[in-house]
């Protein structure tokens, strides 16, 4: 697809549209495995270093123009196209499921609310992280509220619950949320499933290295909820920090939804540099604030959802343990690119009562959205043939977005920039992720070879090890 086709004019915002204003909230979810006990399991040794993924140009997207507005009537109407938007409102994550609709909606506005003269219309379903309930509300947005295409999931489970819903319903198109499990694209893809987000692989780009070059960890511990997602991100680390000669001692894995870490932070080890910390939403805030108060002593690593700003704008006791704390994630709080810098002025003015900075949450819905409105596009919105057409003009969609350029592979995976980042206090006094360096077009296998890759199996709590990481890339 010609980028240069894809890019739009610039219109002053006229209003935000008000699809739903749902308060943050971080309810536990998943109560009945609330009181569950984390679970150690030791880890082996060390190998070495292996280069980044191959750039690729950046450059500033469209500014966003005027909000489509949404209303709740059932099936496309003549002269509608029909979106539904699966997000995580409710649980443990209900801190994102917001940002994740913003996300939505920022996209919508830069195309006026429109596609080839066809209105765009917005139909919401609230999910709790699961995925049932995520399969279960896709179901519904498409068999009751009959809508052209999905935006969603947010959550990892969600997005293996959705890859396999999609190839149930080939006449339909699902683009992914900000769902990270790598497995929804890496192995046994559907063909109408795509995600212009990269994955929890991808998000750990740059981090492996940076903590063992540059802060000096060797030994290390790991802290995770126990589903796939988790299971992705510490992967994506010890990929880069084993193979530099770091060691994993130690990891432990909790419910969604925990909130006493009292058992987990007692049971440490006490030979270790830092704990790598992958939790989300409400669990992030308990642990980080457990930690604090009971004086944890090692340093803190934080995987993209333990830092997402969602968290840091938290209020309580939490700030004096978070600022310093390396991490990586798809978006960095005080990028100098000017795509950016106005994308974050687009996301302030439509959304004046939102965060600071719009969080990777926003950012994943916006650039799924985008890119499925790119795709409509390019077919003036017909979907007459079962959506065929438009399956085949996604899968050629590339543009450059608010974080770079991006452009989805064989497994209609994105191919895009990551970012290391410290926590920081800005002169506001609001904690943000601070911009540390950037790794450029980072690909699903983090640059290493693909048939190697592949043979390390499917990511979950007991794979991989680092001595099976050194084994299969040596030192």
């Amino acid at each position: 697809m010609n980028r240069q086709e894809r890019r739009l004019s610039r219109r002053v915002l006229l209003r935000r549209a008000g699809l739903f204003g749902l308060a943050a909230s971080a309810s536990a979810l998943l109560g009945a495995c609330a009181g569950q006990q984390a679970t150690p399991t030791p880890a082996p040794p060390a190998a070495s270093p292996t280069p980044a993924a191959a750039a690729s140009p950046t450059a500033p997207p469209a500014t966003p123009a005027a909000a489509a507005s949404p209303t709740a009537t059932v099936g496309p109407a003549a002269g509608e196209i029909v979106i539904g938007i699966l997000a995580t409102l409710e649980g443990a994550f209900a801190l994102y499921g917001e940002e994740a609709v913003r996300g939505v909606e920022l996209a919508v506005a830069e195309f006026g609310g429109a596609i080839a003269g066809k209105k765009i219309r917005l139909v919401k379903e609230s999910t709790d992280a699961t995925p049932q309930v995520a399969r279960e509300k896709a179901r519904k947005l498409i068999e009751q509220d009959k809508v052209d295409c999905i935006v969603g999931p947010l959550s990892g489970d969600e997005g293996l619950a959705l890859r396999d819903y999609a190839k149930t319903i080939p006449d339909k198109t699902i683009v992914n949320g900000t769902s990270a499990a790598q497995d929804t694209t890496l192995r046994d893809p559907a063909p109408n499933f795509f995600r212009f987000s990269t994955d929890g692989v991808q998000w750990m780009a740059g981090l492996g290295t940076y903590c063992y070059e540059v802060k000096g960890y060797r030994r290390v511990a790991t802290l995770g909820e126990d589903y796939s997602y988790p299971y992705s991100q510490v992967a994506g680390f010890l990929l880069e920090f084993c193979r530099l000669g770091g060691d994993c001692v130690a990891q432990f894995w909790v419910p969604i939804g925990t909130k006493d870490y009292s058992s987990v932070i007692t049971a440490m080890p006490s030979d270790i540099d830092a704990i790598y910390v992958i939790l989300g939403g409400a669990d992030a805030v308990n642990f980080l604030k457990a930690y604090a108060d009971f004086g944890g002593k090692a340093a803190l690593i934080g995987g993209s959802s333990t830092i997402d700003q969602n968290v840091l704008e938290t209020k309580g006791a939490l700030r004096e343990r978070v600022i310093g704390i390396p991490g990586a994630m798809p978006v960095a709080a005080d990028n100098p690119d000017p795509a950016w810098k106005a994308w974050v002025d687009a996301y302030r003015k439509q959304f004046p009562q939102g965060l600071s900075t719009p969080s990777l949450f926003c950012w994943g819905y916006y650039v799924n959205a985008k890119g499925l409105l790119l795709g409509l596009q390019a077919v003036n919105g017909d979907l007459s043939d079962g959506q065929k057409e438009l399956q085949a003009a996604l899968a050629k969609v590339e543009f450059d977005g608010p974080t770079g350029h991006i452009k989805l592979d064989k497994n209609r995976q994105a191919i895009a920039n990551n970012f290391v980042v410290e926590v920081a206090e800005g002169p506001d006094g609001n904690l943000y992720n601070k911009l540390v360096r950037v790794v450029e077009g980072v690909n699903q296998t983090l640059g290493l070879p693909e048939d190697k890759y592949l043979a390390l199996g499917s990511f979950t709590r007991d794979n991989p090890t680092c001595e099976k990481i050194k084994q299969t890339f040596g030192s």
